[in-house]
C-alpha cells in the first residue's frame, strides 16, 4: 500500500511540475506595457531617421519654421483619406522634404568617409532626441563653424540658419581633433554658390511659405469634403 501510494504521488507530483513548467515556458518575458513602449520608441527612432528633424531637442516640432511644417504636413496627412487628392499632394510635399534633408546629409556622410570615418560615420551623424546640448564639450567653437560650413560652402540647400543637428556631428569631431579638416574637405568639396547660381531656380529647393498655403488649402479642402458628404447624407435622408 505505501509503495502504491508513493508511485501515485510521485507520478502526479511530476505531472503538476511540467504543467508548471509549461505555464512558464509559455508566460511572455516582457508585459504588454513593456512591449508598448518599447513599439513607441522603436518608432520614435524611425520618425527620428526618417524626418532628420532640424532641432531633435525640440518634441514639438515648432521652434524651427522647416520642422514645423514638415510635422504639419504630416500630421494633415494622418488626418486626410488615404488614396485622396489631397493625401497625394501632402506626400509629395513630405517627401520632397525628406530628400532636401537626406541630400544635406549624405553630404556630410561623402566628407565623413573621405577624411576615413568609413565605419563612424553613421555614428558621428546619429542625432536623436535624447541627445543633451548639456553633454556638449565644445558648443561654441562648434557653432562657429557650422555657421562658417553655411555661408563658406554649399553643404546647405537653404539661406535658412543651419540645422542645428550638425553642430553635435561637429562637437563631436571637434573632440577627435578633425573638425578643421572636415570644413577644409567642405569647402573643397562643396564651394559656395556664384550669384548667378543663386538667382538660378533650385529644384531642391524649398519654399516654406507655399507649402504653408498648401498645407491651409488641404485643411480647407477637407473641410469642405467633409461639408459635402454631410449635405449629401442629409440629401438621402
Amino acid at each position: 500500500m505505501g509503495a502504491a501510494f508513493r508511485s501515485f504521488c510521485a507520478k502526479w507530483c511530476c505531472c503538476c511540475c511540467c504543467e508548471d513548467d509549461d505555464e512558464d515556458e509559455k508566460r511572455p518575458l516582457l508585459g504588454n506595457e513593456t512591449l508598448e513602449y518599447f513599439d513607441r520608441e522603436a518608432k520614435k527612432r524611425r520618425d527620428q531617421e526618417t524626418n532628420l528633424w532640424s532641432e531633435p531637442g525640440d518634441p514639438s516640432h515648432s521652434e524651427r519654421d522647416d520642422d514645423r511644417v514638415l510635422y504639419n504636413l504630416l500630421q494633415s496627412r494622418e488626418q486626410t483619406r488615404m488614396g485622396s487628392q489631397g493625401y497625394r499632394r501632402l506626400s509629395v510635399d513630405i517627401e520632397a522634404m525628406r530628400e532636401v534633408r537626406r541630400e544635406v546629409r549624405d553630404k556630410w556622410k561623402m566628407i565623413l568617409e573621405n577624411l576615413g570615418f568609413m565605419a563612424e560615420a553613421d555614428s558621428l551623424l546619429n542625432v536623436s532626441a535624447s541627445t543633451s546640448y548639456d553633454r556638449m564639450r565644445n558648443a561654441a567653437v562648434a557653432r562657429s563653424l557650422l555657421q562658417t560650413l553655411h555661408s563658406e560652402t554649399s553643404i546647405f540647400n537653404s539661406k535658412e540658419p543651419p540645422p542645428e543637428r550638425y553642430l553635435f556631428t561637429l562637437d563631436r569631431l571637434i573632440y577627435l581633433d578633425a573638425a578643421d579638416d572636415f570644413v577644409a574637405k567642405a569647402r573643397r568639396f562643396y564651394p559656395p554658390k556664384d550669384d548667378d547660381d543663386d538667382e538660378e531656380e533650385d529644384p531642391m529647393a524649398i519654399n516654406l511659405p507655399l507649402l504653408l498655403s498648401r498645407l491651409n488649402q488641404n485643411m480647407s479642402a477637407g473641410d469642405d469634403e467633409e461639408d459635402d458628404d454631410e449635405g449629401e447624407s442629409s440629401g438621402h435622408d
